[in-house]
């Protein structure tokens, strides 16, 4: 059975520092470390936030103190010439090129200008009905992160995305419902979207990951569950793929000591090739669940496993018992399993000490 393959989605995301160079760096080595995807983000931060929106915390402990969120993204936006390059050098590179959009023009420039295959949708999003009606109408297939939301929200996206995926018109609170539990929807839904189970804070502590809320989500809502990671290192999201994640996404910077808001929470292009190179070996150990020997493990039967033996010599017509029969290796006589049977039977010929027992 060929291992189920993982997508893994190596996040620049903001990375670049508002650097061109960098970015296609970075391009550079998430292809180099074997990631099938490197994504950026679209925005402006005209549209993205008030001028006046506080920084979360992380950023504050990451980037100047004096500069306000705005001015933070404002400095790191990503025009439409630098999509042009850096989807160029994806091409070169032969890996996937995504980005997350974060607002209405830059869904038309990625789905319409770029003609992307697929849409990631971040988790401050979830609740931006307007975003995603505006995603699923391109007819995209969507990665959805569900990082600070509870089941009913993760529902509630679905169902925007359901109604704007059928073509539905006159977008309402009761057309979303209405939308995700009809059949058709279910079907669309399962058809395109992919949820993401995910932490929002920079780095995330282990203890708030929360694996196993990758089955939760699976479970209600019947779609592929991956997972994308905030936490330091490299153990949670290959724990996350022996749990079954089908899309891996973890930022990744050039330098973690750069000045920025994600650089600290981010793997290095070293990491990143361990990260991607255990990824393939979990895949490889999970199999196919079916349990029988491995082909590696049959020529090991007949050293490890034991087999029924003279415990001493025995005399033909003589009565098998538990004082002259033993269980020794190798594993090449008749099997313990019928060590009973044999005591009610007598030897058909002699048999010296440590001889396997045929019969």
């Amino acid at each position: 059975m060929e291992a189920r393959r993982t997508y893994i989605i190596a996040e620049a995301g903001v990375n670049h520092n508002g650097s061109l160079k960098m970015a296609r760096k970075l391009v550079e080595a998430a292809a180099a470390a074997g990631a099938d995807a490197v994504k950026f983000q679209t925005f402006t931060a005209d549209r993205l936030l008030s001028r006046l929106a506080p920084k979360a915390d992380y950023q504050i402990r990451t980037t100047a103190a004096g500069e306000s969120q705005h001015d933070m993204l404002r400095k790191l936006e990503l025009d439409e010439h630098a999509h042009e390059v850096l989807i160029a050098q994806c091409k070169i590179c032969r890996i996937a090129f995504l980005s997350t959009p974060f607002d209405l023009e830059s869904v038309d420039l990625l789905a319409g200008r770029f003609d992307l295959s697929c849409i990631k949708i971040p988790s401050g999003d979830i609740t931006n009905a307007p975003l995603l009606l505006k995603i699923a109408r391109t007819g995209k297939p969507a990665i959805l992160s569900t990082g600070m939301s509870t089941l009913g929200e993760v529902e509630e996206a679905l169902g925007v995305l359901a109604f704007g995926y059928l073509g539905s018109s006159e977008p309402s609170i009761a057309g979303f419902r209405t939308a995700y539990s009809s059949a058709r929807g279910q079907a669309i839904l399962k058809d395109r979207v992919t949820l993401l189970h995910c932490t929002s804070e920079y780095p995330a502590p282990p203890e708030d990951v929360n694996l196993t809320a990758m089955d939760t989500l699976q479970n209600a809502f019947g779609l592929p569950v991956g997972y994308s990671d905030h936490t330091q290192g490299i153990i949670v999201p290959i724990a996350a793929v022996a749990r079954g994640a089908v899309v891996i996404e973890k930022h990744f910077t050039l330098d973690r000591t750069l000045r920025g808001p994600d650089h600290k929470a981010s793997l290095e292009p070293d990491d990143l090739v361990q990260l991607v190179a255990a990824i393939r070996v979990v895949e490889q150990a999970l199999g196919s669940g079916r349990k029988h020997p491995a082909p590696s493990e049959l020529k090991n039967m007949r050293v490890a496993r034991k087999s029924l033996m003279a415990a001493c010599e025995i005399a033909s017509g003589e009565l098998f018992t538990s004082e002259n029969i033993s269980v020794k290796r190798p594993g090449t006589g008749l099997s313990p399993m019928q060590y009973w049977d044999l005591l009610t039977k007598k030897s058909s010929r002699l048999y010296s000490a440590d001889e396997l027992i045929r019969s």
